[in-house]
């Protein structure tokens, strides 16, 4: 087993955070991604110059509807792990994760169709904390949608195939 360096905390794969006055956020922690992701909704580019935002959206049971607005804000181009490529807005927020608060960069993304509203990645990980994979802090509930594929599938094979294999090939 390794010995943890000092200086450094271990995390595990999932971890839950504290931003922007929201507290408890469920948190994946990637060690293969570069850069920090979180849930945003509603950006605009105010007259001002300024980049407002609110952070999840009205479906999230994380929302609070506080619009969060800053001068200091770049852009980057993100690669996804699918192979897609997006512009983002980059700003600096606030975080407290495993009792460490200290400011970090995120990218502003819509993640409504992703498990977790914040990712982690390297750059925020680097000279702070070393990953437990094999551990997850957040308890998320069993999902059902297997087990109702699975049933489906048992049910009819053939018609199982058609809705969802050969409807995904075209």
């Amino acid at each position: 087993m390794l010995e943890k360096p000092n200086n450094y905390t271990i995390l595990n794969s999932t971890e839950y955070i504290d931003v922007a006055g929201a507290k408890n956020i469920p948190a994946k922690i990637d060690t293969g991604a570069d850069s920090s992701a979180i849930w945003a909704s509603d950006i605009k580019m105010e007259s001002n110059g300024f980049l407002s935002f609110v952070l999840f959206d009205e479906k999230s049971p994380f929302y609070t509807g506080q619009r969060l607005s800053t001068d200091h804000y770049t852009v980057k181009s993100i690669r996804s792990s699918h192979g897609d490529q997006q512009v983002r807005y980059l700003v600096e927020l606030k975080i407290t994760l495993s009792g460490q608060s200290f400011i970090t960069t995120f990218t502003l993304a819509n993640r409504s169709r992703n498990n977790f509203p914040v990712l982690i990645g390297r750059r925020t990980l680097k000279n702070r904390f070393l990953v437990n994979v094999s551990k997850s802090s957040v308890k998320r509930p069993k999902t059902t949608t297997t087990t109702r594929l699975n049933q489906e599938l048992k049910t009819n094979p053939h018609e199982f195939h058609q809705k969802y294999i050969e409807r995904s090939k075209s």
